[in-house]
């Protein structure tokens, strides 16, 4: 999570043949596998639960990748055992999905998790600086969460970089939402280091081809 990537979100692949085209990511370079998790409740839709992320650890852990579950449901602290069960290396929670954020980043930490903390698009940045010692990288919004094939929202550039400001250099920033070859360069020079794509590469006529192209304009790995 400390390097420079580009992690293709499985929620745009097609699940008739999800394994092999994790596998087509992985051989083009993919090591971060991005499993964006719904609830219908904290956003509207419902998406995929830990069997998928059980079904995908041999293919993604026997090939050198770490699994990136973005929990994007209500009080997420009550997730987070079955998630790492499954497989998961990392596991993002919500700010405005829990009362209990410390907490929540804690329950990820003690299972030996590295804890993100996602933050909505209109959430202040300040919220991070209360929990900058529980949480291993922070997960910014650049759309508002829910549904993929958003289009990036524009004023997140400097919202990156201003979270780079209050983070300092050595706290990894994930961003998610809209990314594709040229928002993957301007969040970059912001001070992006992970780089979230769905339907940019999953939707590409060669998702392989389209993995590389944002990967060479996010500098990434």
């Amino acid at each position: 999570m400390h390097e420079v990537r580009v992690a293709p979100s499985i929620l745009a692949a097609d699940f008739s043949r999800l394994g092999s085209q994790v596998a087509e990511v992985m051989e083009a370079g993919a090591r971060v596998i991005h499993v964006d998790v719904m609830d219908g409740h904290f956003v509207p839709p419902i998406s995929i639960g830990a069997l998928i992320v059980d079904a995908l650890r041999e293919l993604v852990h026997g090939r050198g990748g770490v699994l990136d579950v973005h929990l994007m449901v209500e009080r997420p602290e009550r997730r987070v055992e079955d998630f790492a069960a499954a497989g998961a290396d990392s596991i993002a929670v919500h700010w405005e999905a829990t009362p209990h954020v410390n907490y929540a980043l804690k329950a990820v930490r003690d299972v030996g998790l590295a804890a993100g903390l996602a933050i909505n698009p209109a959430t202040p940045l300040e919220v991070v600086s209360g929990v900058a010692g529980d949480l291993d990288h922070v997960l910014c919004m650049t759309v508002n969460p829910g549904w993929g094939g958003q289009p990036y929202i524009e004023s997140s550039t400097a919202k990156v970089a201003r979270l780079r400001e209050l983070l300092g250099p050595g706290v990894p920033i994930e961003v998610d939402g809209g990314i594709e070859a040229e928002t993957a360069g301007a969040t970059a020079a912001a001070g992006a280091t992970l780089f979230v794509a769905g339907s940019s590469i999953f939707g590409a006529p060669d998702p392989a081809a389209a993995y590389r192209e944002i990967a060479v304009a996010a500098g990434a790995v």
